[in-house]
């Protein structure tokens, strides 16, 4: 495939309404952010091909399991479909920050099973993120940093001097910037 179709995206934040210091831990309380599965719908419409990277220690943790993991990613994909969008991939890392993986972002274990598994490079692909582990995985591969304001995305701006090269409001906005400027 060639990388400049592809697009990485972080979940939590980014695709959907993540509320600090919870975890979303059954379907239910899956809600998408405002404008997401349309912007999702237009990286479709481009030929984009779209791979979510998301951690998800909750697993971990205990506080869910991952047969609840698989049944919200369903309602996640269920969604973008109804908007007229596509998920390629979702990656996800169920560790715990302590169990020291190389999966769990900042660690850019996911984004090499991507380049792996689908033959590309991540060099200047858009990496859509709202945390800072999510700016510096991209950093990590040459990915083009761009940060979202909704999730921790503020918190992220506030707490860090460089976090990302592009900012915008929400992922809607992200995807403007996609449009205007492809690679």
């Amino acid at each position: 495939m060639n990388s400049t179709a592809a697009v990485v995206l972080d979940r939590d934040g980014v695709i959907n309404v993540d509320t600090p210091g919870e975890y979303i831990k059954h379907p239910d309380e899956w809600q998408p952010i405002p404008g997401s599965l349309e912007a999702i719908a237009r990286l479709t419409a481009m030929g984009r091909q779209i791979f979510v990277v998301s951690n998800q220690s909750g697993v971990g943790r205990g506080l869910f399991t991952l047969d609840v993991l698989q049944a919200i990613h369903q309602k996640m994909r269920l969604a973008v479909v109804a908007a007229g969008g596509e998920l390629t991939r979702i990656y996800f890392c169920p560790h715990r920050p302590e169990d020291r993986c190389d999966c769990r972002k900042p660690a850019t274990g996911m984004l090499s099973q991507i380049c792996e598994e689908w033959n590309l490079t991540l060099e200047g692909i858009p990496f859509v993120g709202d945390k800072a582990a999510d700016m510096d995985a991209a950093r990590a591969v040459g990915a083009r940093e761009m940060l979202v304001l909704t999730g921790h995305g503020s918190d992220t701006l506030s707490a860090e001097h460089s976090v990302a090269n592009e900012i915008f409001p929400d992922l809607a906005a992200a995807v403007d910037a996609i449009v205007r400027r492809p690679v």
